[in-house]
């Protein structure tokens, strides 16, 4: 079945630009002209990803991300005139999987939307890994420390999924954009705030010091062989 996108938009013009261009692609859309209609429709559909505003009325795009990512990885791409590179930076570290600026090129937000649902579904081969106390499973995109899972955003999953096929290498930050947001325009400290969130998650589940930052390189998830 094809993907259904989710576009939370309250500008209708925008929106309907966004469905028609999402839908000449194969896309499936369905839409929501406020937060809470677009938390709802969330629930009750379980969309493939989520086109998502942040200045909706009665609840705004900020909340709708994150009780968006309090439910689980639904891929998220922000579309918002916020064009500060704090803005950016405040939706990547809560969840969000790509950040764009309106007015934007719509043919460029339908190809970022294929590049984060293929990156959803290719994070690496099959199975199940396990690295000390993680355990990564691929298969089903669940990641457990000692039997209690780990709920992480696609990008944090991506990065751990990506330093876990060889934990114990050091990855330069332009390693990890290039193999976890290609096709972004994630800065340094994109990448290491989604490391520190992903560190923190962990450190809670009771997995700590993982990843490790090694100074004026980058990362490595571990330095136990």
């Amino acid at each position: 079945m094809n993907p259904l996108a989710l576009i939370a938009e309250d500008d209708k013009d925008i929106a309907d630009i966004l469905r028609a261009y999402l839908e000449r692609e194969g896309f499936r859309t369905v839409q929501a002209s406020n937060g809470r209609t677009a938390l709802d429709v969330h629930l009750a559909l379980r969309p493939d990803i989520l086109l998502l505003d942040i200045t909706m009325p009665v609840v705004d795009g900020w909340e709708v991300l994150s009780e968006v990512r309090r439910r689980g990885g639904t891929p998220v791409i922000v579309i918002t005139a916020l064009d500060q590179d704090l803005d950016k930076l405040l939706a990547l570290r809560v969840g969000a999987d790509d950040y764009v600026i309106k007015p934007f090129n719509p043919v460029e937000v339908v190809a970022r939307a294929k590049a984060v649902l293929r990156r959803a579904a290719g994070l690496g081969v099959s199975g199940v890994q396990r690295i000390g106390a993680v355990e990564i499973d691929t298969t089903s995109h669940i990641v457990r420390v000692e039997d209690r899972e780990v709920a992480l955003t696609l990008t944090e999953f991506r990065l751990l999924a990506h330093m876990a096929r060889n934990p114990t290498q050091v990855f330069t930050r332009g390693d990890l954009v290039d193999a976890c947001m290609p096709g972004s325009d994630a800065l340094d400290r994109t990448v290491d705030s989604h490391v520190s969130k992903l560190r923190r998650k962990l450190h809670q589940a009771g997995a700590p010091d993982m990843p490790e930052g090694v100074r004026g390189v980058g990362y490595r998830l571990t330095s136990r062989a």
